[in-house]
């Protein structure tokens, strides 16, 4: 599918006026681009690994990249739930200047008209003009329907679910869940996720090639057993791997875990095994995952020339004690507070990356700015929210983005931040609240959000009130896509 690509500078032969030389971000010299591959955790909270200071759950595959590469610690999604979190790392772009998001549904429901608009181009969409091959395995949830689908938005392959893994079942709708009913939904719920056969959650496998100008969409499994999933995707990125070595086209790769987001199934091997529970399993089974593609890296000879990045797609969701940790953070998933929208963020690339820890603001979706910049383009910040990290990750400056955004499940802006202080319109993390009444909260001495300084900082909390007026007012905002 060709797009125009204007503000996608150098990577499209569009004709548009570049930065100087001195205003370039670094970049590390290669001699070819670099693969990259993105590992993306489902409600995986902020405190889950170990090398975020989890007591019980032991990640040492994770914490190795960590040491050797880089943590961040104030690293966010650009909305604290699944579909929108994804699009705006698809798009390089907030939800609702893409329109990937939803007033009424905060998801990407099964059957909808869901899809990314055809005028954006996506992440693997930018990477192929630049030569890429681009391969996902995973969970999507940006649409079901075939003109919906990965390979539809710049995927050569994928392997994987359309949607959450919760999403399918003949006993529950999530859609039910609300008004009086709330309560005895979440019972039935919390029944059915302890149900030990997984396949009762009739979950659909897809796998979709694109040839030529034809797709070849087929179903593999239907119900697919859960408690695969994750060998699964690892079997299919190691496959890649080995396929990959005797070329020289560089490969970017999505993959994108279905765990440990509720129902959790941890494979076989892992069940029992956690000092954490199941939820403990399935996220140890995320770490050995990890460590089989690094391992086939390395027996590929292609560790130094790949950057790998991992991180989760929202905070944790909380609602049973199988569910993530958020740390020291307020909130969970569905939420504005820290726990809502700040996730682990690790970054590794042997010789490449400058090794430490982080703690200046870094996005998600501002992977889709490192990596177009790694395939030798730009884009043009007045039209993508994205920010190229690469000053941070390969030349051990400050990060260049400074300030953030928070939306909520309804793409309302509910708080910004900016350097160390961020204020929020909400009480309850979800529903706008009088903004004649901010809350201020300095991050750097209390990221657990426990002390409002609205009333003894007022100029600081007046500053930030305008300051996040006038970026609002930077961002079109499209009709909510998830509505239709």
């Amino acid at each position: 599918m060709h797009k125009a690509c204007c503000w996608l500078l150098a990577l499209s032969g569009c004709s548009v006026s570049m930065a100087d030389s001195d205003g370039k971000a670094p970049t590390p010299t290669t001699d070819s681009p670099p693969n990259i591959i993105v590992l993306l955790a489902d409600d995986l909270g902020y405190g889950d690994l170990s090398s975020y200071g989890h007591p019980s759950i032991r990640t040492p595959q994770l914490d190795r990249l960590a040491s050797e590469g880089q943590r961040w610690t104030d690293f966010y999604v650009s909305a604290p739930i699944c579909s929108p979190s994804r699009g705006a790392l698809m798009t390089g772009k907030y939800p609702t200047r893409s329109g990937l998001y939803g007033r009424k549904n905060g998801v990407a429901w099964p059957k909808s008209d869901t899809q990314i608009p055809d005028d954006e181009i996506t992440l693997p969409e930018a990477l192929q003009n630049a030569g890429y091959e681009t391969v996902m395995f995973g969970k999507w949830h940006l649409g079901d329907k075939p003109q919906a689908l990965p390979t539809r938005h710049g995927f050569d392959r994928w392997v994987g679910l359309p949607y959450s893994n919760d999403m399918d079942h003949p006993e529950f709708d999530w859609r039910a869940v609300k008004g009086g009913a709330m309560r005895a939904q979440f019972d039935k719920f919390m029944q059915l996720s302890a149900d030990p056969d997984s396949r009762h959650w009739n979950v659909t496998l897809y796998s979709s090639e694109k040839t030529g100008q034809a797709y070849q969409d087929k179903i593999v499994e239907k119900p697919v057993d859960l408690s695969t999933l994750t060998p699964l995707y690892t079997k299919e990125a190691v496959s890649y791997i080995k396929q990959r070595s005797a070329d020289n086209k560089p490969f970017f790769m999505y993959l994108a875990y279905t765990a440990p987001h509720t129902p959790i199934y941890p494979g076989a091997v892992f069940s029992g095994k956690s000092l954490r529970g199941k939820y403990g399993d399935a996220v140890e089974e995320i770490d050995w995952s990890v460590g089989q593609i690094r391992s086939a890296l390395d027996a590929e000879g292609l560790s130094r020339n790949t950057l790998i990045v991992f991180s989760s797609d929202n905070g944790p969701d909380g609602i049973s004690k199988d569910n993530g940790s958020a740390g020291l953070l307020r909130g969970k998933k569905g939420t504005v507070f820290e726990g809502g929208m700040r996730v682990p963020a690790i970054f590794w690339w042997p010789g490449k990356i400058k090794s430490g820890l982080v703690s200046d603001l870094g996005a998600l979706m501002d992977v889709y700015a490192v990596s177009v910049s790694l395939a030798g383009g730009r884009v043009d910040p007045s039209k993508m929210d994205a920010v190229d990290l690469s000053p941070a990750l390969f030349a051990g400056q400050a990060s260049p983005r400074t300030e953030l955004l928070y939306h909520s499940n309804s793409g309302e802006i509910l708080g910004y931040r900016h350097g160390r202080y961020k204020i929020l319109v909400t009480k309850d993390g979800v529903t706008k609240s009088d903004s004649s009444a901010p809350l201020l909260y300095d991050l750097q001495e209390d990221p657990s959000e426990a002390w409002d300084l609205s009333s003894k900082e007022k100029a600081v909390a007046d500053r930030m009130m305008k300051e996040m007026q006038a970026r609002k007012a930077l961002i079109e905002i499209k009709e909510p896509l998830f509505d239709r």
